[in-house]
């Protein structure tokens, strides 16, 4: 899906701070509209400045980037995917990011069809005529690259803005993975 050249990003899990020492009366966790804020003003500053299709390129590359820092730092590594999927559906629970389900899945081929039901980034949303989740397509992404190897494309095939209730994802191989 991106084939440019990509630079490695600068980003590293150090740079989110010791929040415990930080946030010492307020904690790690904050409200949904408040995340929603920073999300969707971004999103609309990068329309405003470049156009929607690179808005949501530079969403899911930032989700790209956080999926495979999340995997690499919150996800235990060598679990088999069964265990894998089951740790990160806890840790996502227990963050209120979301409730994933595993709809389909072909762990040989390595094509699975995702759903996160009460999704930090839509659910509750406003219906419009487009999907909203390019930032979680490149998180789920980001995940399954780190946790297999391989590269992924995650696209978006079902969203609360669009009038469903349920985010649905469809992951396979990148083209040049195959």
């Amino acid at each position: 899906m991106f084939k440019e050249d990509r630079q490695e990003s600068r980003f590293c899990w150090d740079d989110l701070g010791d929040i415990n020492e930080g946030r010492p009366g307020l904690g790690s966790m904050t409200s949904v509209a408040v995340y929603r804020l920073m999300q969707y003003t971004l999103r609309d500053v990068l329309i405003s400045r470049y156009d929607p299709d690179t808005a949501g390129k530079i969403l899911y590359e930032a989700g790209l980037v956080a999926g495979k820092n999340f995997c690499s730092n919150m996800l235990p590594g060598g679990l088999a995917f069964p265990d894998f999927i089951a740790e990160l559906q806890k840790i996502l629970k227990d963050l209120a990011v979301g409730i994933l389900r595993v709809e389909g899945s072909d762990v040989e081929k390595l094509e699975f069809t995702l759903c996160v039901y009460e999704d930090l980034d839509c659910s509750g949303l406003p219906m419009t005529d487009e999907t909203v989740c390019d930032y979680d397509e490149g998180f789920i992404a980001g995940i399954l690259e780190t946790y297999t190897g391989k590269r992924f494309v995650v696209k978006e095939i079902d969203c609360w803005a669009t009038g469903d209730r349920v985010c649905r994802f469809r992951a396979c191989p990148a083209p040049d993975e195959g």
